[in-house]
């Protein structure tokens, strides 16, 4: 395995910390701050062609790999965390649900409009009841002559509101089969479809989280992804892409607090010599820097997995697992490295500390990655 980056890789790397620069961290507090989801921030980032990095050319994507996206997803959260998980979201749940399965009819209509940023992708999945325990989902989707109508609804859904279409998951047939839900692509402004409450939450401000509703909301058949039955299926196989998502989120965050805490360390003097000289200051930065390392291996690693097709439950899980701990314990370390300084608004270290925890919880928790971890490797 060989993990340097190649040109393109550092190319693309350049490519968004110009961006950052320029359209992400002279805006990140305010949007922070106020909740804001920059809409026309994303439509930007589709004209670079950020929306759809994994999206083949001819769908009017990027036609890019898993290790390309990793830099990407990784780049932009190191300059804030909610922008890293929209564009995480939008690109590997949404998107990379249609892509992965949809058929020709759906990729042609739906990708060239999410790859461009022209449409911004939600995907639907979690419930008020059902958060880990997706096959007990009370939404459901009945067949209505050639149309379905869905019922329910669904929560914690990035881009709930603002979205232009959805991805949703909803039960066709009985409660615990692992066969009795499908997956659809609905339309904002579809008759019975809306938006509901948008959460007020710790971090990732900026990215929209709210509920979608859906009442007597009809769609036609032709907008049922692959077969009935095959929606639970479909989704576990796309949220380990989206698990390598979280990883590279996780990895821009504890890069972005490692690099500020170490910037700030040589910087910052207390008895006439810089604190990164005081011991107790640089064997944390010590354990910061060799645990991103290993998180950063264990994502390329499941990244080079995926990007040959080959079996990689537990290698996203573990990467998801160990990189969001790792940002959890590295903005932890950089507030305490901040000291005072590091609980103001003032310095970076706060938000990172507050972003970072989303990742140990969302698509998937630690404890459901240690369960598949664990799975996997009994069955081995």
């Amino acid at each position: 395995m060989n993990f340097q980056p190649t040109d393109m890789q550092l190319q693309i790397a350049q490519m968004v910390k110009d961006f950052g620069k320029t359209h992400i961290k002279p805006y990140a507090l305010q949007w922070d701050e106020t909740q804001e989801f920059p809409v026309d921030l994303f439509r930007k980032m589709g004209e670079l062609g950020l929306m759809g990095v994994l999206v083949p050319e001819q769908y009017g994507g990027s036609g890019m790999g898993y290790l390309e996206y990793v830099t990407v997803i990784s780049e932009v959260a190191k300059y804030c965390g909610g922008i890293g998980l929209s564009l995480a979201a939008h690109n590997s749940l949404c998107t990379g649900h249609i892509l992965q399965f949809g058929n020709e009819a759906q990729k042609t209509k739906y990708l060239p409009k999410l790859a461009s940023g022209q449409w911004i992708g939600a995907w639907g999945l979690t419930e008020p009841n059902t958060g880990s325990d997706a096959m007990n989902m009370k939404c459901t989707a009945v067949k209505d002559g050639s149309d379905w109508v869905i019922n329910g609804t669904k929560c914690w859904i990035t881009h709930g509101k603002s979205g232009d279409v959805a991805v949703v998951i909803a039960r066709t047939g009985n409660v615990r089969d692992s066969h009795g839900m499908s997956a659809f692509i609905v339309e904002r402004g579809t008759p019975g479809f809306t938006g509901g409450k948008k959460e007020n939450k710790l971090g990732m401000r900026a990215s929209e989280t709210a509920e979608m509703i859906f009442d007597n909301c009809r769609i036609p058949g032709e907008n049922l992804i692959g077969e009935p039955g095959e929606g639970f299926i479909q989704s576990m196989k796309v949220l380990d892409g989206g698990r390598i998502s979280i990883a590279a989120l996780s990895l821009g965050i504890a890069k972005g607090a490692f690099e500020a805490a170490l910037q700030y360390a040589q910087e910052r003097h207390q008895f006439d010599q810089p604190i990164a000289n005081f011991q107790g200051i640089s064997f944390k930065l010590a354990d910061m820097s060799t645990q991103i390392a290993a998180a950063e291996l264990l994502t390329m690693q499941a990244a080079d997995l995926k990007n040959r097709h080959v079996p990689m439950t537990q290698q996203a899980a573990m990467a998801k697992y160990y990189a969001s701990e790792v940002a959890v314990s590295t903005a932890n370390e950089a507030v305490q490295i901040f000291g005072g300084y590091g609980y103001t608004k003032d310095f970076p270290a706060e938000k990172y500390y507050r972003d970072a925890k989303l990742c140990t919880i969302g698509e998937g928790t630690s404890e459901i990655q240690k369960i598949v971890i664990a799975r996997e490797a009994l069955r081995k």
